[in-house]
């Protein structure tokens, strides 16, 4: 396959970015060798966009995700969220960063088991040692249709519901990125849909940026951009994607 230069950034982009990355690599201990699951990936994500990540399984998309979002460091260059460069940060400076200005969605929904709805959406408020704004959560909730289910435990949810409670979560504290690794992977189509769609409102009506990780080309087509990842490089990206444009370029690095 052809591989299509990606764009590097220009003064304007750096001016007015929510994600960048900087010549960022990640390489992991591991055996006789050291595994590189990122190589010198450069990216430029500008605020209230909706960016999907593919590529082969091992490519590094999970990596660039925990990388992006603080939840891993990388080996060498520079991840900024804002125009605060996190990749210098302490341990304890970086945790709490992220409560204010990343929301990640776990693809395993992460909930805590004795809380109930409402307390899991709190929780990252209540960690950074603020009261929750009640307005802006009955918002959420409503948002992603879980009105009248606040005081109901994980255990007595659904797969869909427990990950709509994660989304809800996730933009509780108003982040300037949220990050969502496989959000639909266990869902159903209908439910997946209704996720998509909270997440695709999160980004044009909150102007939160939103960067999501699947190997669905029709969740992909929701996004604004798809960049494709291979072997920890960006080697392709697509914008306004549709399914039929994903789907063969998958293909294409899958051979």
């Amino acid at each position: 396959m052809t591989t299509q230069t990606i764009p590097q950034e220009t003064s304007q982009s750096t001016a007015q970015t929510a994600v960048r990355l900087l010549d960022v690599t990640k390489s992991y201990d591991g055996g006789p060798a050291p595994v590189t699951a990122l190589r010198s990936v450069s990216l430029a994500l500008q605020p209230g966009s909706f960016t999907a990540v593919m590529g082969p399984s091992g490519s590094g998309k999970s990596t660039l995700l925990n990388t992006a979002a603080g939840l891993d460091t990388p080996s060498s260059g520079r991840v900024l969220i804002g125009e605060v460069d996190i990749s210098t940060m302490s341990a304890d400076q970086l945790t709490r960063f992220r409560r204010e200005h990343v929301g990640f969605v776990f693809q395993a929904y992460n909930l805590i088991g004795h809380l109930t709805v409402a307390e899991n959406i709190q929780l990252p408020v209540r960690l950074s040692g603020r009261e929750p704004d009640l307005a802006r959560q009955a918002e959420l909730v409503e948002s992603v249709g879980l009105t009248g289910m606040e005081d109901r435990l994980p255990s007595e949810l659904s797969g869909g519901q427990a990950q709509r409670v994660a989304i809800a979560r996730a933009l509780i504290t108003g982040p300037t990125v949220v990050f969502a690794d496989e959000p639909t992977g266990a869902l159903d189509s209908r439910t997946g849909a209704q996720v998509l769609g909270v997440l695709r409102d999160t980004a044009r009506r909150q102007g939160q940026t939103v960067v999501l990780v699947t190997h669905d080309p029709q969740v992909a087509s929701a996004a604004e951009r798809v960049l494709f990842l291979a072997d920890g490089r960006l080697v392709d990206q697509l914008d306004a994607p549709t399914v039929e444009q994903i789907t063969g370029r998958v293909v294409a690095l899958s051979k």
